[in-house]
């Protein structure tokens, strides 16, 4: 059943890229990653992402959750106690809507976390994982 509404969800995000129909800034930014070499979005992928325990980032830092919510749906803590909103889309409502954060963010945390600058896909992937959340 959840693969289902992931496969529903990452079709519908498929069918607004491709007509530019409803497009808005998260569609946008997936464009512009798809521009950069990304297929289509995988919503089980971004999922696989979230929850991956990574050995390559900093120690401190090794997956989402060690900042982020235990669920997309939860609130976070930096290591310096900022609090975090939530990642999901559902909960935040703004989140993945502007370029120049979503680059900063995701440079920022895929270097901590995985030790290295996510790909184009990896980034479709993990939005369109936030877009069912």
């Amino acid at each position: 059943m959840k693969n289902a509404k992931l496969f529903l969800i990452a079709a519908s995000v498929l069918a607004v890229m491709a007509t530019g129909a409803n497009a808005g800034p998260r569609e946008d930014i997936i464009a512009n990653f798809t521009a950069q070499g990304a297929g289509a979005p995988n919503p089980a992928a971004g999922q696989a992402m979230y929850n991956a325990n990574y050995a390559t980032g900093k120690p401190d830092t090794p997956k989402c959750q060690s900042c982020h919510g235990a669920t997309p749906q939860d609130s976070g803590e930096t290591r310096t106690g900022k609090h975090i909103d939530p990642m999901a889309v559902s909960k935040t409502p703004d989140r993945y809507t502007d370029p120049e954060k979503v680059d900063k963010w995701f440079l920022r945390n895929c270097q901590g976390v995985i030790g290295r600058e996510c790909t184009a896909q990896e980034k479709v992937d993990f939005i369109s994982f936030m877009m069912t959340q």
